[in-house]
């Protein structure tokens, strides 16, 4: 595991983007660090990614690993990620873009429609006149089957983005991002670790099509097919929760372990056979 010196460079807040504080994020030879706020957003980070790896996706995932960071005098857990962009590109997020190109809030806009279908039908129609990708509601399809199985309570319109290169003038989509506050790693505010794991999974909450997982999730497959087949088990979780057993404390790393157990039985036929 990396451990890395970061009191030589300047930190990029995340102020804005979510209702869930103001993570602190590092741009170090092309390389971002993220250093934990609200519990252990790293380790949800780097395991999200790892099963990723394991499974068959038909998008791209950004790959994250552990890191220690020390930071004027502090030493914070938690991750880090190469840049995925090149010189002409950049990252723009779908409420940046939207309002770009109409002059509203597409997170407002959202709300005229009352359906989790409706809604997910409009953003993929007006992001497909904007930017031209065809195939861009298997891609909110996969994410939505990603975030549902992981718990990702912050995929909001600010945390969903496309890539647009200003050499070339096109957009194209950008690997799926962000699994920060995936598997309860909110344990500062909303969950936690002394909270029964029954009551915080009763009150977790979607974004950004309905408040529930399974509403949007079945929404958007019926829209556009299943996307997702993960390829890991039980032993492969058992696997990457032994590599940061000392990372975190062990009552972070039982507790992900359950939820995840638990997913898989939930979520089967996402599961390859």
């Amino acid at each position: 595991m990396e451990r890395i010196n970061l009191d030589a460079y300047d930190m990029l807040r995340k102020t804005g983007h979510t209702s869930k504080g103001d993570q602190r994020k590092w741009n170090v030879d092309e390389v971002w660090y993220k250093a934990d706020y609200m519990g252990y957003e790293g380790l949800a980070e780097v395991i999200v990614s790892h099963l990723l790896e394991r499974s068959h996706l038909r998008y791209p995932a950004v790959y994250y690993e552990p890191a220690v960071i020390e930071y004027h005098g502090e030493i914070l857990n938690g991750c880090k990620s190469k840049n995925f962009l090149t010189d002409d590109q950049n990252l723009v997020p779908l409420e940046k873009l939207y309002r770009r190109y109409t002059g509203e809030s597409l997170a407002m806009r959202l709300t005229d429609f009352s359906e989790a279908e409706e809604k997910i039908q409009f953003l993929v129609d007006e992001i497909i006149q904007i930017t031209g990708i065809r195939d861009f509601g298997e891609y909110i399809t996969e994410m939505m089957e990603i975030d549902a199985f992981f718990l990702n309570e912050d995929r909001h319109t600010n945390n969903i983005a496309v890539i647009y290169n200003e050499k070339t003038g096109l957009y194209s989509l950008s690997p799926v991002f962000d699994h920060g506050l995936c598997l309860l790693a909110d344990i500062r505010q909303d969950y936690p670790i002394t909270r029964p794991l029954e009551n915080c999974m009763e009150n977790i909450m979607a974004k950004s099509f309905d408040r529930n997982f399974d509403v949007q999730l079945e929404a958007a497959e019926m829209l556009y097919g299943k996307q997702v087949e993960f390829s890991f088990q039980t032993k492969e979780i058992e696997t990457e929760l032994e590599q940061i057993r000392n990372w975190y404390p062990k009552e972070i790393s039982d507790r992900v372990g359950t939820i995840l157990r638990g997913q898989i039985r939930k979520y089967a036929y996402l599961m390859s056979r």
